[in-house]
Formats: structure tokens, C-alpha cells, sequence
């Protein structure tokens, strides 16, 4: 790992480090085609006016750095254009990215990115557990921030999505859209010589780590043009994903190549997740029937035994007045006009009743 310009090289030879320099002029040098995602983390634009302090007169460590100082929207709104067309030259046609902004900026950036192709999947609301009060008490609490995440055209039908993965992650239950995360404080926060935050916008591991377990893959590599401190780099590096930083200032780039370098990469059985339902091979049943896992003439019952079914050598189903596939029969019993076979019919196992899909899984397995 090393900070160093950007060169014309093998993909090996690029990634797993941080390039040094402008955004754009970074971006231009990068191979095409050759990031499987994107986490930008832009400047917010935030036009503070004057110094904020909390109501017993103390200085209040917000953004006011020279790169979130533009002159003008329009000023804005063109480097957000090329850092936007340099980030989807880079990006293969199945990625994703990811932004993240304020009401600063967020609007103007969804704006853009549609403007210029990209094809917007979510709006994510990143709720603060511990947001920054509202020291001049005159607007509500600023307590979110928002992700966008798009695809890299609107054709991008196979894009990275671990739904199944996610799913486990939040208990069985689907991942909304609004995450309910801290902001980054205590030990993860990095802090100067004088004990003050090294960079005033550090983003949690935490809101990283979702991000990354939902949209990219053992291998994976990761872009962040707004590399700051590193937080994407840690991460990515800690869940087995190979990474891409670019950073303009010397000193945030020399701490986030500490950091990094002082993570580990967890065992690659610890890496693995729940594959998506659509990523497993097909299995027809009939494959189950000629395996002879299910003998033709076994009978086929719904899961409280009220229906039943004889399953036919072709993998059919046949009930007193109808035959067809397991989905096609399960509709039937029930009287819908849809149903999953799989997890609908069961077979008798020692005296129990079983789903057919545990023998699905099976065959899954022998498969790889």
C-alpha cells in the first residue's frame, strides 16, 4: 500500500492504494471499466457564514475548510459534474455507487447524476443516534444525512444486491431504507497532535460496513474519490474487498495509510454471507425425482397435511381434477393465483412433514 499518482497499469497494480492529487485529474487516469463500486463522500458546499458557537460562547470544530468553499452553485455544480463522468468512466457496467450528502448539496447531486445517466436505486436516510444540536436554535436539529445510490445506467440489470445477506444482518427482517447508526466518535475517532479531529467529516466503520455488505462482493473493488481519512479503505480491507483512494491532502492520506495498514483482513470463511436466492443454480424438481430423492407415485403434502398430490416420473403434480408444476398445483389447492412449490408442498420424513426445498438445498450443495 502507497500514496502515489495515478498510472496506466495492470489492475493488479492500482488498486489497494491511496493516489495523491486532484479528484478529477486522478479519476481521468484510472483504467475504464475497472471499479465494481463507488462510495463518494463529496464536499457538502455547506456555506457557513461566520463562526458557530454554543450557547456558552464556545467554538464550535465545524467544517470550514478550504475544500467546501466554492464560489458559486454554479461553481459547484461543474465540479460535481466532472468528479460524477470520471467516476462512471471507471465504473463496469454492473456497478454501483453510492453518495452521500446534506440538504447542502444532496439535491443538486441527484440532479446531476441523473442528468448524466445514472439510474437512481435508493434515496437511504442515514439517521444520527447523536446528532449536533441546533446551537443557534433557529431551524429544527440537522439529524440525517442522505445516500444515494444508483446504478450506472438505467440498464444495469445485474448489479450487486445482498438482499438474503442483509436480511440475516437485521434479524430476518428486510433492510429499510432509513438506518438508525451513530455518527463517528470515541476510539475510531482519529485525532491530531493537539487531540482535536483530524478531519472534521469522518464517517462511522459502521455506515461503511452496510454499504458494503449490500452492494459488492469478496474481491470487489472498491472506489472512493473523497478518500479522507480512510474509512472506506479500513472496511474494505476487513471484509476481503480490494479498494481504490484518491485524497488531494497529503496529511489525511498519510493517516488513512496507518489506519489501514493497521487492520486486519477477517478469515475468508468469516467473510462469507447469504447468497442471494437468485445467485444459486436452478434446480427443476424433476431433478429431484430422477435423483430418485422423491419417488414417482410419493405423495406431496400442503403444510398443515389439508392437501395432497402424486408426484409423476416427468416432476408433475396430479390431484383429483388437475395436474401441473409444484408452483402451478400449489396455486391450485389453495385457490391463488400464485404460490412457491418449494416452500409450499412437504415430504414425510420419519413420520414428519418436511419441505421439499430442504432437499433442493441438497442438491445445491453437492453443485458447489
Amino acid at each position: 500500500m502507497s500514496t502515489r499518482k495515478v498510472g496506466r497499469n495492470t489492475a493488479a497494480s492500482f488498486t489497494n492504494r491511496i493516489y495523491t492529487g486532484e479528484c478529477v485529474e486522478q479519476l481521468n487516469a484510472l483504467p475504464e471499466a475497472s471499479v465494481d463500486a463507488v462510495f463518494a463522500d463529496p464536499p457538502y458546499n455547506l456555506q457557513l457564514q461566520g463562526e458557530l458557537t454554543r450557547p456558552n460562547n464556545s467554538r464550535v470544530d465545524g467544517v470550514d475548510d478550504d475544500w467546501d468553499k466554492f464560489s458559486s452553485f454554479a461553481d459547484y455544480d461543474d465540479f460535481t459534474r466532472q468528479w460524477l463522468r470520471g467516476c462512471r468512466r471507471v465504473m463496469k457496467p454492473a456497478s454501483t455507487i453510492w453518495v452521500i450528502g446534506s440538504y447542502h448539496n444532496i439535491f443538486r447531486v441527484g440532479a446531476i447524476m441523473q442528468d448524466l445517466g445514472f439510474w437512481i436505486l435508493n434515496d437511504i436516510v442515514w439517521r444520527k443516534t447523536n446528532p449536533m444540536p441546533n446551537f443557534r436554535g433557529r431551524r429544527f436539529t440537522n439529524a440525517h444525512e442522505t445516500m444515494i445510490w444508483a446504478a450506472r445506467d438505467e440498464n444495469a440489470a445485474k448489479y450487486t444486491f445482498n438482499y438474503e445477506a442483509l436480511k440475516a444482518f437485521n434479524d430476518d427482517l428486510q433492510m429499510r431504507s432509513d438506518w438508525f447508526l451513530p455518527i463517528c466518535g470515541g476510539a475510531e475517532r482519529l485525532k491530531n497532535e493537539s487531540g482535536k479531529k483530524l478531519h472534521p467529516t469522518q464517517k462511522p466503520e459502521a455506515l461503511l460496513h452496510r454499504v458494503l455488505l449490500a452492494s459488492t462482493n469478496q474481491g470487489d473493488v472498491v472506489l472512493d474519490p473523497f478518500f479522507g481519512t480512510g474509512t472506506t479503505g479500513a472496511v474494505a480491507k476487513r471484509l476481503g474487498r480490494n479498494w481504490i483512494g484518491i485524497e488531494r491532502d497529503q496529511a489525511y492520506a498519510e493517516a488513512a495509510h496507518e489506519r489501514i495498514a493497521a487492520t486486519s483482513v477477517a478469515d475468508r470463511d468469516a467473510l462469507q454471507t447469504t447468497p442471494s436466492k437468485r445467485a444459486l443454480p436452478r434446480v427443476p424438481f424433476g431433478t429431484l425425482v430422477e435423483r430418485g430423492l422423491i419417488q414417482p407415485g410419493a405423495t406431496l403434502y400442503g403444510p398443515s397435511s389439508r392437501h395432497a398430490a402424486k408426484v409423476r416420473a416427468d416432476g408433475t403434480l396430479a390431484c383429483d381434477d388437475a395436474t401441473g408444476s409444484i408452483h402451478k398445483m400449489g396455486a391450485h389447492v389453495q385457490g391463488l393465483e400464485a404460490c412457491n412449490g418449494w416452500t409450499y408442498w412437504h415430504y414425510k420424513s420419519k413420520g414428519k412433514l418436511t419441505p421439499i426445498d430442504d432437499l433442493r438445498s441438497r442438491i445445491r450443495a453437492e453443485m458447489g
